[in-house]
């Protein structure tokens, strides 16, 4: 198997970066954008005007909206919502070839049945290989090749390899994991959490409490990953507590951005109104409150974002309530 042609599923920041990535390690890469402009942006001008403005593209990369086009790709990265991960799956499903392998590349959980996006792969497009590429990377640094390393998590290791020599370069480094369950926990959940660091930073709270939620929202990736059999060695990892550092320390993040705009005193329904992109954390966090509570796991954090977001509690009264918790031992 030969993985030259690559498609990249999606024309967001993201999916442009790694269209970007793919081209500069040698591929023919071809991007999907449901939006005309961006797909004339990206071939006329070589630069994604509307959702990574000011980042120049290899000419090589080419541009299309018609999902025909992914016919002839040896590889797919799906990048497009999360939510939307299921309908777009199985439009790609009924143009490319059988056994053509999926990689993840999206980060969310399927709100309407709590499915991983995995699952949803293995509903709407069976008979190709699922993967999930995932890890601590800004679109923009990528696109503009600065280093950084993620995880490839794939069941096949002969698969994984082409797919590391694929698309893998000095500055881009995927790093081979089997465990494609770990690798998209952390990736949704962390997005929730970036929420709640953003709204602590926009409240005042300092460092410190930065500091505390990242460690403690931690602790609820790893409850929340035990419920599907994630391993505790991929939470720690790249896709994990690196993704998580990453999003809940830089405003680039458009989670903590979200988050912190709310602690500052604007409303979620204003923030959204005003915004181009997707804030996944905002989908995800009905259906992880859901999960937790039916599970009755202890996800004091994500509770808070959801309380907020969701029921329109006062950021600042959210978190002296989450302050007040009884005190208790450090365990994980």
């Amino acid at each position: 198997m030969v993985l030259d042609k690559i498609g990249i599923l999606g024309g967001g920041a993201w999916g442009t970066a790694l269209a970007a990535a793919a081209t500069q390690a040698g591929r023919d890469t071809l991007l999907w954008a449901r939006e005309p402009e961006v797909v004339d942006s990206i071939n006329n001008t070589h630069e994604n005007n509307m959702f990574l403005p000011g980042v120049t593209l290899d000419p090589k990369l080419v541009a299309t909206n018609s999902l025909v086009n992914m016919s002839d790709r040896d590889a797919v990265l799906l990048v497009t919502p999360a939510q939307y991960t299921r309908p777009m799956a199985q439009d790609l499903a009924a143009v490319i070839r059988p056994g053509v392998p999926l990689i993840i590349c999206s980060k969310g959980i399927e709100v309407s049945t709590g499915n991983l996006l995995s699952t949803v792969l293995e509903e709407a497009a069976p008979g190709h290989p699922v993967c999930v590429l995932s890890g601590p990377t800004f679109a923009g640094e990528v696109a503009r090749g600065l280093p950084c390393a993620v995880t490839l998590a794939v069941e096949d290791k002969d698969l994984g390899e082409k797919l590391v020599k694929a698309l893998g370069l000095p500055t881009f480094r995927p790093y081979l994991s089997t465990d494609i369950i770990g690798a998209q926990i952390g990736g949704a959940i962390k997005n929730v959490l970036a929420i709640a660091t953003g709204i602590a930073d926009g409240l005042g709270t300092g460092e410190n409490a930065r500091a505390a939620v990242i460690t403690r929202g931690l602790a609820e990736v790893v409850r929340f990953g035990g419920l599907y059999g994630a391993r505790r060695e991929t939470l720690m990892g790249l896709s994990g507590l690196g993704d998580l550092i990453l999003t809940c320390s830089s405003t680039q993040s458009r989670n903590m951005s979200l988050g912190k705009a709310i602690g500052e005193g604007k409303s979620f329904t204003e923030i959204m109104a005003e915004r181009n992109s997707v804030a996944e954390g905002a989908h995800t966090v009905d259906i992880v409150y859901k999960i937790g509570q039916e599970k009755s796991l202890d996800m004091p954090i994500t509770n808070a974002v959801y309380r907020i977001l969701k029921e329109g509690r006062p950021a600042k009264e959210v978190m002296e309530t989450l302050l007040a918790r009884p005190f208790t031992d450090e365990t994980v």
